[in-house]
């Protein structure tokens, strides 16, 4: 099986003093219902810089333990994670220091800056994935729409109640994905 994981909030946690709502309202926008996100300028990229610091951002433990479980199995495993190009020496550091460049297959990061979920929708029609799991439900609702042979997975951390298109379920910890 060909499974794809997003980065942040499914195996890297966000910094602890940032509420969600606070990286929301810096990361997405909205233009006439058109689903957008900021690309940061040169001070909030100084800003999203220190925020990204390793030390602000822990490996989600039990998530990496499920990945290292489910390779062994006969899977591909990919990383594709929608993380900016001003971002790619702390990611670097970040995927050697919890030894992610170690368990997938491929790792695949927004180097060229192109919208998220643009990015994400060209990977997974590359790679043809069977699985692909992500915390964000907009961009998720984006990519199911043209790639409807993949199963969608949010990894939704608050248990929110939402009406979801059939390729995407709803899921509060990784193993549910075997389910």
């Amino acid at each position: 099986m060909k499974i794809g994981f997003d980065l942040d909030k499914i195996f890297i946690d966000t910094p602890f003093l940032i509420p969600d709502a606070v990286i929301n309202k810096f990361y997405k926008k909205r233009d006439n219902g058109v689903l957008l996100y900021n690309i940061p300028g040169y001070p909030e990229q100084l800003l999203r810089k220190i925020t990204h610091l390793p030390f602000l951002r822990p490996a989600i433990k039990d998530n990496i333990a499920f990945l290292k479980k489910i390779q062994k199995k006969e899977n591909k495993l990919f990383l594709i994670s929608s993380r900016y190009k001003f971002l790619e020496r702390e990611t670097t550091h970040i995927v050697k220091k919890y030894k992610l460049d170690k368990i997938f297959d491929g790792l695949f990061f927004n180097y060229e800056n192109k919208q998220p979920h643009l990015f994400k929708n060209d990977v997974l029609k590359n790679l043809k994935l069977d699985i692909y799991i992500d915390d964000d439900l907009s961009l998720l609702k984006h990519i199911a729409k043209t790639n409807p042979t993949t199963k969608f997975y949010w990894l939704n951390h608050k248990h929110e109640k939402k009406i979801l298109p059939k390729n995407i379920q709803s899921i509060s910890k990784l193993g549910e994905i075997l389910k």
